[in-house]
């Protein structure tokens, strides 16, 4: 016990010790926290993007603008689209298969903003309709985005009779051409062809229909020039 005892009072003894001699030493300097100086780049910063620069600008305007134009000599439609090239939220909803559930889904899911659209005729039986629908862009989800992969979903249904081609300069842009016409007792058979895609918060769809079989060239064409818009 007695030599336990001189142990224990040895490592107390040495512990005292070693405050001492650390109180007694000047304190250590931190370094320092501040940063060298950072040249800053002079002259004048660069200039604005122009409104036909700025995307945004551009799609928080009139959307009807980025619409594709009617060819010279095309004629009006056989059908009317919306009012002044604007269609509701209502009509198109009635575009679906199923329009009360498409409605409900563009307003509580889909954050349906607006649709721009357009169409017309050339010749006696080839027409085309084009849409832009945007949407109030999230930053969670891109709801264009989904859009177009349903499209895509609906248009590969009848993959047997469809043929598809990605749309360049779109990353996931397709087309696709329909070889099977809708035929019904009483009426010509009607090809018909689309297009979807999307860019940012608005996404495309491009319907063309004729009595004949409609070209690759034709939906291809019309879907560059108009992702060309946007």
């Amino acid at each position: 016990m007695l030599i336990a005892g001189a142990a224990v009072l040895g490592v107390v003894a040495g512990t005292c010790v070693g405050y001492l001699v650390q109180a007694d030493r000047a304190p250590t300097a931190l370094p320092s926290l501040s940063q060298a100086s950072i040249a800053q780049v002079k002259g004048a910063g660069p200039e604005p993007l122009s409104a036909a620069e700025d995307r945004k600008v551009k799609v928080d305007g009139d959307l009807r603008k980025l619409l594709l134009k009617k060819p010279s000599g095309a004629r009006k439609g056989l059908y009317t689209v919306g009012t002044d090239g604007w269609m509701g939220l209502a009509e198109y909803a009635e575009t679906f298969d199923e329009p009360a559930g498409a409605f409900r889904s563009l307003i509580a899911e889909d954050e349906f903003r607006r649709v721009a659209a357009t169409t017309w005729r050339e010749g006696s039986t080839y027409s085309v309709e084009v849409r832009l629908i945007q949407y109030r862009q999230e930053e969670t989800s891109s709801t264009a985005a989904d859009a177009a992969a349903d499209a895509y979903y609906w248009a590969d249904s009848g993959a047997q009779d469809t043929e598809s081609w990605p749309v360049p300069g779109t990353g996931d842009g397709m087309a696709y051409v329909h070889h099977k016409p809708d035929s019904k007792p009483g009426y010509l058979d009607m090809y018909s062809a689309e297009a979807h895609a999307w860019r940012g918060d608005i996404a495309m769809e491009i319907w063309v229909y004729d009595t004949k079989p409609i070209p690759k060239a034709k939906i291809m064409d019309l879907a560059k020039r108009q992702m060309e818009r946007l």
